[in-house]
């Protein structure tokens, strides 16, 4: 495993880490401790120090056990978690100081931390990074000690730009992979300059860039991936990255001609490490193997520029109309 710095926070992370949306067990089924310490268990063996969660990933249960984890471990691990998506309605006027503080409180209990290494707020209204009073609140979280640092997780580029100008902004968490490239053409310069992290999620589109889905693949109704392709839950964009289901297959029949046979996700990972603006990578996993499979990013060599070249082509010629204008 190889270490990047992670912006003004300054911590080395692995630059393959772990998102944890999907802990204890994939989605749309029952979340189970005994799964998600195993996989825990086995990132931390594999290198992983740097872990992302949410408050409302799993109703607070993954925050749960990854506190309980923390406490059998005795290795130095990062945990980063996001709030703002339990306000109901979701509402910019809901990202104030009484909500903020309980969140965190909330999940400083649910983490069995004294602090939190990184709070995010969590793909927050648009109208929130135009309000310097939210970021403030943040301000004070660190000055009282109950976070070490803070950023936010973003859907659009612009919300990133918008975001940066805070000056202890610490991190900014996107979406960018093989589908998604306007991140790296508009915002990871700028951000490097201000020496925020960059921590990268979906980055497997959903798991469309695995490689394994087939038109029939089916997924359970309580799989994001079955219920909110056209957004009916949350930001169409989280789910296969925005790119329609047959689009995205027949984008992947192209990309499989460029990459070793059976190794297109590790290959679409170290695609994104190719960036060295980026300072982490989160896949999920609900199962150990995955965690396996994500780790060996890392020690791939570097891609040819030919490599680099057929991305960007099919990129162009699949997925732009998609996705580019949107965020």
């Amino acid at each position: 495993m190889k270490y990047r710095t992670l912006g003004k926070t300054g911590f080395k992370v692995s630059e393959i880490s772990l998102g944890t949306w999907q802990l204890g067990g994939r989605w749309g089924e029952e979340f189970n401790y005994e799964t998600a310490e195993t996989i825990l268990a086995k990132a931390v063996d594999e290198g992983v120090n740097f872990i992302d969660t949410a408050d409302v990933y799993n109703e607070g249960l993954s925050e749960k056990a990854i506190g309980k984890f923390l406490k059998k471990t005795g290795r130095r691990i990062y945990v980063a978690t996001k709030a703002g998506r339990r306000l109901n309605p979701h509402t910019t006027e809901g990202y104030n100081k009484k909500n903020i503080a309980g969140f965190v409180d909330d999940s400083l209990t649910n983490l069995d931390l004294e602090a939190i290494d990184l709070i995010q707020l969590h793909c927050p209204t648009t109208e929130v990074y135009s309000r310097p009073e939210v970021f403030g609140i943040l301000d004070e979280l660190v000055e009282k000690g109950k976070i070490l640092s803070y950023g936010v997780s973003v859907e659009k580029v612009e919300e990133a730009l918008e975001a940066i100008q805070y000056p202890n902004l610490a991190t900014v968490q996107i979406i960018y992979n093989m589908f998604r490239h306007k991140p790296a053409e508009r915002f990871f310069i700028q951000a490097k300059d201000k020496n925020v992290g960059i921590i990268v999620r979906v980055p497997l589109a959903s798991g469309m860039l695995t490689g394994k889905f087939k038109k029939d693949t089916v997924f359970s109704k309580g799989d994001h991936r079955f219920f909110n392709r056209e957004g009916q839950a949350f930001n169409k964009g989280e789910t296969f990255s925005g790119v329609p289901y047959e689009i995205g297959l027949k984008a992947v029949e192209e990309l499989k001609k460029v990459f070793p046979e059976g190794k297109l996700a590790q290959y679409a990972l170290r695609w994104i490490l190719m960036n060295d603006c980026v300072s982490s990578v989160i896949p999920g996993a609900s199962r150990v193997s995955q965690i396996e499979d994500n780790v060996k990013a890392s020690d791939i060599p570097p891609l040819t520029d030919k490599q680099m070249e057929k991305v960007s082509e099919i990129y162009q010629e699949y997925i732009k109309i998609y996705v580019h204008s949107l965020w």
